[in-house]
């Protein structure tokens, strides 16, 4: 069970009685202006990500390499479609956990990433082998 579904309502509904407690309604009215305000934030950002990646190719990005640097278990889908203004290569079945997304960039390089619940746990970077000529000198 997400214990999220359970703390973020109640800490609400707590922010709220702790506005009314101490301002009364006036103090209510100033916490739920606040919640909005936040809640209006994270649309934006979510809207921002989202017309960037619509500009972009489905599971592109400049570089695979530097995007395994740069990752984070943890984070959460968003903010890795943030880091590669792409929306990643859904290689999973809908609807299922883990959901399995990829990222390639020119040279054939790819990220694979796993995510649980929305959370990124691991991913791999796979770089092609390089190919050697076998042409005699």
């Amino acid at each position: 069970m997400n214990l999220r579904n359970i703390f973020v309502p109640a800490g609400v509904i707590g922010l709220v009685l702790v506005g009314y407690a101490s301002a009364g309604w006036p103090g209510v009215a100033a916490v739920v202006g606040g919640l909005v305000m936040w809640a209006l934030l994270h649309f934006t950002r979510l809207m921002n990500v989202m017309k960037k990646a619509a500009n972009r190719p489905m599971g592109y990005v400049g570089s695979a390499v530097m995007l395994n640097a740069r990752l984070k278990p943890g984070v959460n889908l968003m903010h890795v479609m943030a880091m590669t203004q792409s929306l990643g290569e859904r290689l999973s079945p809908a609807d299922t956990d883990p959901e399995i997304y990829r990222w390639t960039d020119g040279t054939q390089s790819h990220v694979t990433c796993e995510f649980i619940h929305g959370r990124l746990q691991k991913w791999t970077l796979e770089r092609p082998q390089a190919q050697e000529s076998t042409a005699a000198e």
